[in-house]
């Protein structure tokens, strides 16, 4: 749906994305993460054809989107910063969305979903910024799009708001659309993408699944308890543990494996070795990037 090779965008002598290569397929929800001036804004704007490049290539659903009018014909756009006049209404809003369109969708229908229909009388101002952020993404989806751009998405939604946003998106998915967003949010990114390209200082620093990229930083498994009889020895013959450390009768095991969790229970339990507060830690895009980059995602602005 969306090939990328050898993007590079700059400004005048500051380079914002640096030779960037990737493909999103049909029917994913693709997620461009890192932290603020990472190069995702620069990167989301040449695929909707509002950001000339400097070098490389770029096409969505094999149109270049220099094309901008057959290419909107096809996405749906949601800004990081869209702004709409505060005077006018939702209804008002949403009918002049939609006679930018051939076949628009029922934005009727689509207030109903985002739980807005009461809304729509009201004018833009008085709505709250999550209503807002909702009312962006129905006129991005006003379009019947095929590709979704979300920049941004939650930034400043409280935490159920963006709860909320989080299963209407996967619920675009579930319908078959291909979504591409940017976040900062490592949270964000591990709920709803299905692959991921995590950006730093304008390159791609390591594209996958969260499984492909934990597993590509070699990243391990805490598996933590309490017990009185267990010793490190008698633990050394837990399959995938690579390290224990034991203080003061309190055990972690690092490893790796599907079932590691399950597995370590299942040992001390047919070894008769006591156990209380067990817990298990696994790795996520958070560690990732400590790991890849060295340091923590807020450092990295």
């Amino acid at each position: 749906m969306i090939e990328v090779t050898n993007l590079t965008v700059k400004y005048k002598d500051f380079t914002a994305v640096d030779s960037i290569s990737f493909e999103v397929k049909k029917g994913e929800i693709f997620g461009i993460i890192g932290p603020n001036g990472a190069g995702k804004t620069s990167t989301i704007e040449c695929l909707e054809g509002l950001k000339k490049l400097s070098s490389g290539e770029v096409a969505v659903m094999g149109i270049n989107p220099v094309n901008r009018r057959k290419l909107y014909e096809y996405i749906g756009v949601q800004l990081q910063e869209a702004s709409f006049p505060d005077s006018i209404k939702v209804k008002e809003l949403c009918k002049l969305f939609s006679s930018f369109y051939k076949n628009p969708a029922d934005y009727n229908a689509l207030l109903k979903r985002f739980d807005l229909s009461d809304k729509k009388n009201a004018y833009v101002k008085k709505l709250s910024g999550g209503q807002r952020q909702k009312i962006s993404v129905v006129v991005a989806l006003i379009a019947n799009p095929q590709i979704i751009f979300l920049d941004e998405l939650t930034t400043g939604l409280d935490p159920q708001a963006r709860l909320d946003m989080w299963e209407l998106i996967k619920s675009l998915r579930d319908e078959g659309r291909t979504i591409l967003m940017t976040t900062h949010f490592m949270e964000e990114a591990e709920y709803l993408c299905d692959r991921v390209c995590l950006m730093v200082k304008s390159r791609i620093a390591a594209i996958g699944t969260v499984r492909e990229l934990v597993e590509q930083a070699q990243l391990s498994q805490k598996i933590s308890f309490m017990s009185k009889k267990a010793s490190r020895e008698a633990l050394e013959g837990i399959s995938g543990i690579t390290h224990i450390t034991e203080n003061n009768g309190t055990f972690t095991l690092y490893g790796n494996g599907k079932n590691l969790e399950r597995d370590v229970v299942v040992y001390i339990t047919e070894h008769n070795i006591d156990f209380e507060d067990l817990s298990c830690t696994k790795p996520g895009l958070e560690d990732v990037f400590l790991k890849i980059t060295g340091y923590r995602l807020g450092e990295a602005i």
